[in-house]
Formats: structure tokens, sequence, C-alpha cells
């Protein structure tokens, strides 16, 4: 169909829809299930049989299987169903943790899906884009990412960035009149929006003609194939360990296996022990837990407000150094308020009044007033209101804005003084210039009931005022002098000293014969008035900076308000130092990159920047060393977002192009947040190191076990089904639980770690090494001391070591839980843990103590008096360096 072509009227009538009431939610249900949600189609997922298979992939566990077959056909049938029973197992638990993983990611798929601005029942209303459907009416404004195929019904200074379609980078400007030229490109279809396409400049809406794979970009798309996920550092990194480790391991293993054969075991026997300690002793699940633990780090981030998009990012929040933070919203509470108006030559007014209900009344010199007493405030309130886009409304007795909190704070004003949206029906706004926060204006031209033509501006009062020639004082214009201009600009300064945000209202009239586009529209107007506004810092902003201070992060405020506001904000947050430095756009631009690189450690606050200042903000920071998270929520924030190194997007006023350029989404826009995803990252890569350090010391302690054992020429102190099983229960579970830690007191009090620290830094390969051979040491002297009892029963002196072993390794995993004692974290502090201890200890009992079971893992019961002598030993390793004093 080309809708191009097809006019207005005939467009809603073929699509069955209504312009001012869209689609009713029944509706638009009925047709979702008949064109299907608003996705493109993804690449075939393997079965859950193909993710089962890939579990046998590991080599070792191949040369394991193979080992089973020969096993079997020795008649070995034990043995060979045991080993099996085990690799079967270990598969089941690979599955499950791959599963989880997976459900994790697309849980998080779904999180940070776009939202689109829809037409339904006569409301607009936000929704995810996958539930749009053919015949909804949708809004489009700058920053947002068009969701569907649209073709549009009115356009206010609409541009298009559609590189993505057409190649063409420059912005198509669009309309919304029908073309009458026939098989025209995509890049020609100027009154069409197309999904995945990017709104750069104006606004307007459209009616949905396709969705899914129907749009232009889904018959792209379905001659795709999709790309395979890249490996985060940290995977990179651990796979690159475990290559290391294989070799580490495959020689010990072989030296084991030598020095058996060598002292007279039987070559069969020998191999599968060694086959069995390689198994044990190759973390080949390392990249599992990795995945699922930063999955469940990801899951309890969520629960924060805190959507991350990149794994990578999850590693990246650790290092970071300098949080680079918008104040509206993010810092403060993005509910602006109206507190002071300032009109030409006259006393200024106090409003009073919270957020956005309209309760609230004038005050000048104490005095309450109604709009209508003052000269001149029932106009600026009412031009105030005409040029804006937001609008008021209540839910539940609580008073929301849609649209920018500024322009929602000029309505709210408004209704104060009794000028509300449906009193201004006598005008009709016939152009629009929309807000640029380059132009830091934005303008429009109304014609009232008498066919009089006005133009409005608002904006930065400094941008204005070298654009006004007049001012409107006591109902009258007068010429702008130097006085008067300077009798603002300490208004001006006074009210940004008091930490309010300044906005300008100037006009003119003008005639019917003046071009609407004229370059001179914006010139030699006449100042009407001030704004004085505030939005109030969140309530636990202060402390959430102060926890950052301590954690070695530093915050930066970046904002569009004018010094002196910014100044008061940052000094009512503690932000700014008493040497800090406060820093303009101006004084950026005045500057060249290795100048602010010099000064940037001690600027705290960057005001009246424009975006793209951003971008240099991060840039500087980056070559003094620093990991930079930086916030934003416009479509010009992205290219800064981009370019630091943990892009953080606003999820309320956040556009879409913002959200897909960032690696975290902050679901309530609150500074707090970060310092929370902060903490959060920081406690996921400490779990790791962790679950590493309690995999490879325990592993190191299985094979010097039976090194030590062969380079003594005594028998094996373990049987190859008892290594396997010592793998699964002591290695799998608690290592897995030891990822779900809840962070350490002390982890926002240290500095943010090197984002090149190797993993064993900070003493991590000493604890390891000096673990393991504790571990593998109080092992074997177990099992000589059995072995010496009872000389002609090998069962008994190898179930000794066997239960040493394991009980050293659940003792151990308490240890791994600090970098100081074992003592200095509650051991009930991590439930799983604790849970995950209890089944590995009743699966050891199982087998020592269960009849049936004793023939195929060669155990025997064992007395209670050889449990006081097992239980001081595996202690052992935890005394001597887990209470502190060899805990280096």
């Amino acid at each position: 169909m080309k809708w191009y072509q097809v006019s207005r009227r005939d467009i809603l009538q073929q699509l069955n829809t209504s312009e001012t009431f869209g689609l009713s939610h029944k509706e638009a249900d009925r047709r979702r299930k008949k064109s299907g949600e608003n996705v493109l189609a993804e690449e075939k997922k393997p079965s859950r049989f193909f993710i089962f298979l890939r579990q046998f992939e590991d080599f070792m566990v191949l040369v394991l299987l193979a080992a089973t077959l020969i096993s079997g056909l020795i008649g070995e049938y034990v043995d060979a169903i045991t080993i099996m029973a085990i690799v079967l197992l270990n598969a089941v638990l690979g599955y499950v943790q791959e599963q989880k993983a997976e459900k994790s990611l697309e849980k998080l798929k779904e999180l940070s899906a776009p939202m689109a601005k829809v037409l339904r029942e006569g409301e607009w209303t936000q929704i995810p884009s996958k539930e749009l459907v053919p015949g909804d009416i949708v809004k489009l404004e700058t920053g947002d990412r068009v969701s569907a195929d649209i073709r549009l019904l009115k356009t206010n200074s609409l541009e298009i960035e559609e590189s993505v379609l057409t190649g063409e980078s420059h912005p198509a400007e669009k309309m919304a009149s029908e073309l009458t030229e026939h098989d025209l490109e995509l890049g020609d279809q100027h009154n069409m929006a197309f999904a995945g396409t990017l709104v750069t400049r104006g606004n307007g809406y459209g009616i949905v003609v396709a969705t899914g794979m129907s749009t232009a970009m889904g018959k792209i798309a379905s001659m795709l194939s999709a790309t395979k996920r890249k490996p985060t550092p940290l995977e990179q990194k651990l796979e690159e360990l475990g290559k290391v480790l294989i070799a580490a391991a495959l020689v010990l293993t072989a030296l084991v296996v030598v020095l058996g054969v060598y002292q007279g075991h039987s070559v069969y026997n020998m191999f599968l022990a060694g086959v069995s300690l390689a198994v044990a002793a190759i973390p080949e699940g390392l990249p599992a837990i990795v995945t699922v633990a930063l999955s469940l780090g990801v899951q309890r981030m969520i629960k924060r407000r805190a959507v991350v998009r990149k794994l990578s990012a999850v590693e990246t929040l650790g290092c970071a150094s300098v949080i680079c933070s918008d104040k509206t919203g993010t810092l403060t509470k993005n509910e602006m308020t109206v507190q002071q108006i300032y009109l030409p030559e006259q006393e200024p007014i106090r409003v009073s009044g919270k957020g956005y209900s309209p309760a609230g009344y004038f005050y000048q010199q104490k005095q309450k007033q109604s709009s209508s007493e003052i000269e001149g405030l029932e106009k600026l309130l009412t031009y105030g209101v005409l040029c804006n886009h937001a609008s008021i409304r209540e839910k539940d007795g609580k008073y929301m804005v849609e649209g920018d909190p500024t322009e929602g704070a000029l309505i709210v004003a408004a209704q104060k003084g009794d000028i509300a949206r449906q009193h201004l029906k006598n005008y009709k706004v016939i152009h629009e210039i929309p807000f640029d926060s380059s132009r830091k204006r934005m303008t429009v031209v109304v014609e009232d009931e008498n066919h009089k033509r006005y133009v409005i501006t608002k904006g930065a009062p400094e941008v204005l005022l070298n654009r006004t020639s007049w001012v409107f004082s006591c109902g009258e214009k007068k010429v702008m002098t130097p006085s008067r201009k300077k009798e603002l600009e300490t208004h001006m300064d006074d009210m940004a000293n008091q930490a309010l945000r300044t906005l300008a209202v100037c006009y003119k009239p003008i005639e019917h014969s003046q071009p609407l586009k004229d370059v001179d529209l914006e010139k030699d107007l006449i100042f009407l008035g001030l704004f004085g506004m505030i939005d109030p810092p969140r309530e636990d902003v202060k402390e959430a900076i102060e926890a950052c201070r301590e954690a070695g992060v530093k915050t930066v405020m970046i904002t569009g308000d004018h010094a002196s506001t910014a100044r008061a904000i940052a000094d009512q947050l503690t932000i700014l130092p008493d040497q800090g430095e406060v820093l303009t756009g101006y004084d950026l631009s005045m500057m060249t990159a290795e100048e602010l690189s010099e000064i940037i450690d001690n600027v705290y606050v960057f005001a009246r920047v424009s975006p793209e200042h951003k971008l240099q903000i991060v840039e500087a920071l980056q070559r003094k060393g620093h990991v930079v998270a930086m916030t934003g929520d416009g479509v010009n924030d992205a290219p800064a977002i981009k370019a630091s190194d943990i892009g953080v997007s606003m999820g309320v006023t956040g556009t879409d192009v913002t959200k897909e350029a960032s690696s975290l989404i902050l679901m309530d826009d609150h500074f707090a947040t970060i310092k929370a995803a902060i903490e959060e990252g920081r406690n996921i890569y400490e779990n790791i190191r962790k679950f590493i350090r309690y995999l490879l010391a325990s592993n190191v302690g299985e094979i010097l076990v039976m090194l030590f054992a062969m380079l003594l020429a005594m028998p094996l102190p373990l049987v190859p089904v008892q290594i396997l099983w010592v793998n699964l229960v002591t290695d799998g579970l608690p290592a897995l639980a030891l990822g779900l830690d809840q962070p350490e007191k002390n982890v926002m009090k240290k500095p943010p770690r090197h984002p090149k620290e190797s993993i064993f830094a900070r003493g991590l390969a000493f604890k390891i090494i000096s673990r393991g051979f504790m571990i593998g040491l109080v092992t074997l002297i177990a099992f000589m001391f059995a072995y010496q009892q009872q000389p002609d029963h090998l069962e008994y002196a190898q179930t000794i070591a066997f239960v040493t072993l394991v009980m050293a390794q659940l003792i151990h995993v308490f240890d791994c839980r600090s970098d100081q004692s074992v003592f200095a974290r509650n051991p009930f502090g991590n439930m799983y843990l604790v849970g995950a201890v209890l089944s590995s200890l009743l699966l050891m009992l199982v087998v020592v103590y269960y009849p049936p079971l004793q023939p195929i893992f060669h155990t025997v019961s064992l007395p209670l008096r050889e449990w006081l002598m097992i239980l001081a030993l595996s202690a052992i390793p935890t005394m001597i360096f887990g209470t502190g004093k060899g805990n280096h």
C-alpha cells in the first residue's frame, strides 16, 4: 500500500480510527491478535535439548565419557554407572545455569524496550512500543525513536534522521499532506515516519500503518541474520584465565598419573584418577557461574530501579571514579514550581504553593492579590501558557505534568491566577519555532479573536535580553534603556542567588504580511516579565553524594541553569567544596582541550552548558584517567553518553535514542539509584572474586593431596568417583551461593578499582595458593594418620581423606566471604550459602553412611571419635589464614 499517496480523510477511514479518540483498548487488543506484536522477528533460539547437549562439549567431559565406556567394557559397571550419573548431574546443573542466565537477559530486554506516546480512548498515554497496532494515533517529539511506520497527519518543524534506512545523514523535513508521485523511494516519502528512525527536531503526530516485520525496517531485518552476543570484557578475561588454569591443571594431573604408574599403580586406575582429577581441577563451570552472577546482580539492580542494558557495564560500574550528573530530575525532584515573578519596574511577586497542585496565591509587598489586580501579570501568565506544550493532569489526588516540568510550572502558576487552558480558546497558535538547547528559547505565533497576531518567545533571560528593544511596564511599552536592562539583570542575579531558575517571556505584535519563517521574527521583542522557579533537591541525594565521596567517586553537576543557581543548589547538596570551581558554557567555549584537562579535577559544577559541552567534559575527564559515568535524557546528550565509560539515561524523562546509547537506565531518574548501581556493580565483581578464590583454592587442594601422596609413594588418597563427587558437591552450589552474597559494609568506603586491575590483584593469588596448599596438606595428614592405624583397610583411610577434604572446603567457603577475617561477617548473613553448605554436607553424609552407596563410592561408616580429628584438621586452613592475622 502506498500510504504516502492517501489523503488524511481516506487513511482514517481505511484504518477505521479517529484523530481525536484513537482506538479503544478492546479494539487495539483485537488488532494486536490479528497483526501480532510490533517487534522484529528474532533468530530462532536453540532447543532446550540442544542446550542440554551443549553441556557435553567440554573436552575433559568427553574424555571422562570415554573412560566410562572403557570401565563398562572391562566390567567395572558400578564405576561406569556412577561416573555417568555424576556427569549427567553436572550437565543438568550447567543447563539450569544457562537457562537462568537466558531468562534474566530476556527480562532485561523486555524492561529496556522503547515506549510510544499513543492516543487511546481520547487520552494520550505511554505504552511499550511492541503494543502498537495499525490505526493507532502516535505522537512524535524531538529525541523519540519512531516505533512503527507512520503516515503523518500533523507536523510542526518536524525533522527525522533516516540514515538507518536511507544512508542519508542529513535529517529529512516532514510534512502532513499527501504526495501525488508514484513509486517514491523511502527518502522521498516526506509525509511518512519509519520505524527505527530518529526525530531530531520539532513534533507532530500520525497514524500507524505498519508494525513489526511489515515495516520498512522489518523488511530489511528479514534479510539479515541476527548478530551473536559478544562476550563481556570480564568473560574474555576469565576465558584467558581458564586456558592458563587448564594448562596448569593438565601438567599437574599428568605428573600425578606418571608418578602413580612409576610407583606401581595400574595404568587404568591412574588414567581414570587423572581424568577425574583434571575434570575436578579445571573450573569449566566458571563462565556459567560468572554469567549467572552477573545476571542475578542485574536482577537485584532492577529491584533497585536500575536496568542494565549491557552486562559489561556491571564490571565497569565498580571502576567508576566520576559521576557527571544532570541536575534536573536526577539531583532534584523534577517538580518545578514558580516561587517568584518579576514584572519590570514593580515590586517582586511571591507565589505560594507546592509541586504541581493549583493551590496557591500571589503576594506583592506581603499583600495577597489576584492576577487581575497586578498590572501585566495576567498577560504574562497567559503568554506563558500559550508558548507551551505541557499539560497538568490529576490522578488519585496527585497532580502530574505531561511534558516539560518548566512548562508545567508556568501552567500551574496560570491556574493559581485563574487562567486555564480552556480560557485561551480565543487564541490560535499558527506557527512554532520549537525549543532548541543551543538556541535556549521557544517561539510561537498566535492569532487572537480579533485576528491580531503576536510573536511570543520564552527562554533563557540572558539570551532574550539581547533580542529585546522594549519593556512592558505598568501597562505601556517603554524603550529598553541601559538602566532598565541593568535593573532586569540585577533581578535575574537575585533570583539565581536564591537557587531560582529564571525564565523570561517576551512578545511583539506583527502584521499578517510578515512571513512566518522570517529570521527577524525573534528580534525587537518587548520584555514582559521574569519567572523565578525552583526544583527542590531530592531528600536522599545529599546522603548518596556523601556515600559516593567516601567511595572515592567524585560527583560533578551539569546543568543548563544560571551559574548562581547552579552554585546555590551545589552548596545545598554539598557537591561544591570550598576550593571547588564552577565553569559556564561560555568558559568552556573559550578553552582549548588541554586547558580544560589541566583544571578539570577541580571543577565540580558546569552551568549554562549546552549538551554539546558534555562531550568535552567527558573527554577531558577520560584524558585525566577517570572512569566516567555520564547521565542524560535528551537526544543531544547521546554522543556524551556513548563516549562515557558508563552511559546513564533517564527512564522517565529520557528519549529513546538516549536509552539506546546508554549502558544503564534509571527507572526513577534518581541520583541515589546511580549510587546503588555502583554499589551493586562493586559487589558483583567482589562476589566473582570470592567464588574464583573458593573454586581455585579447592581445586589446588584436590590436586596437591594426590600429588603429595604420589611423591611420598603412598596409595591413592582418593578414588576417581570420590574426586568427581567432591567436585560436584562442594564446588557447584557453594560457589553459586557466594555469587549471591550481600555487599560488605565497607564496599562503598574503598576507592574505585583500576579498570586494568588483574582479577588476582590485592593478594588473591596468595590466598588461593596458601589455602589450597593447606587444604591439600591437612587432607594428606588425615589420610596418612588413618592409613598408619589400619594399613590393611585402604577404604577407611580414603573415606577419612574424602570427608576431611569436603569439610575443609565447606569451612573455607565462609572465609571467602571477606578479605578481613572469617569472623568479620555474620555466617547467617547469606542464607543461600548456609543452605548450600548444609546440602553439600548432607550429600557427603549420604555416600559415607548409606550402605547401598558405600561400595559405589568406596566409603565406610566412620565412628564419632574420627570426626573430632576430621573437624580439627579441616578447620586448620581457615584458623591459620582466616582469623585476620594471616589473611593477606
